[in-house]
């Protein structure tokens, strides 16, 4: 078994292990589908677009770049506690393939919720309509876990104990979810702050979504999104490797 293989078994089975936080990774935004889902059902918004058709996207997007940002945060904040970072760099395994075993793990754990909560939302009592562009979806999902995961190891690479993970975390994500149209519609939103919400990962993600299961914009509109993605993982990306360190020791 090569080291990356073993990395990725290993990283997987320590992440279900905890039982609770996996049921509540999944569960939670399925919670919120319910709630706005049913509350605002048979309304419409963006110029007649069904509110499901809206929230649903938004919901998703938020959910899996939570996920994505907690899970890599916590664990790299850990790895370094517990000094499990030292003892990877006296072996032959590369850091970059540990990491890469983590990013495995939050793409298959985003995989799996959009698929469960697309299931969930097109349900009849939900409504949610595909449109024939929903496979653009797939690139979008990748690219924002792409860009949530170098977020999460910039938070993980800031700081040290779990109260301060989640400190931080709650404090990119919150805001970051009203801003960027996952629970609020952008169109209602001041013009000033519709323009500040483009310089958010969230907005671009929470729009790819959108785009792609709506057919908001043909294939141009995913498109566009995804290339935002990319910029935001690749600037986040350089800022972790700017903020990483061994340990709490260094």
């Amino acid at each position: 078994m090569s080291a990356y293989a073993a990395m990725t078994r290993a990283t997987y089975l320590a992440y279900v292990r905890d039982r609770t936080s996996v049921f509540f990774t999944f569960a939670f935004p399925l919670l919120f589908l319910v709630v706005f889902g049913l509350l605002f059902r048979g309304q419409t918004v963006n110029g007649g677009l069904a509110y499901i058709n809206y929230i649903a996207p938004g919901v998703l997007a938020w959910g899996i770049g939570n996920a994505a940002l907690f899970g890599v945060a916590f664990t790299l904040m850990h790895w370094r506690r517990d000094d499990l970072l030292r003892l990877v760099w006296r072996t032959p395994t590369p850091l970059p393939t540990v990491l890469a075993s983590r990013y495995a793990v939050a793409l298959g754990t985003g995989l799996v919720q959009a698929v469960l909560f697309t299931a969930v939302a097109l349900l009849p009592v939900f409504g949610l309509h595909l449109a024939a562009s929903w496979p653009a979806a797939l690139p979008v999902l990748l690219l924002g876990v792409t860009a949530f995961v170098a977020v999460g190891l910039v938070v993980g690479g800031l700081a040290n104990t779990p109260e301060a993970v989640a400190a931080i975390a709650n404090c990119v994500m919150v805001p970051m979810a009203f801003l960027s149209g996952a629970f609020y519609p952008v169109d209602l939103m001041p013009g000033w702050l519709q323009a500040f919400s483009r310089v958010l990962p969230l907005r671009w993600f929470v729009d790819g979504v959108t785009d792609a299961l709506a057919g908001r914009g043909g294939l141009l509109g995913p498109a566009t999104d995804c290339l935002a993605l990319a910029v935001f993982a690749g600037l986040f990306t350089l800022l972790a490797a700017r903020t990483f360190r061994w340990s709490n020791r260094t």
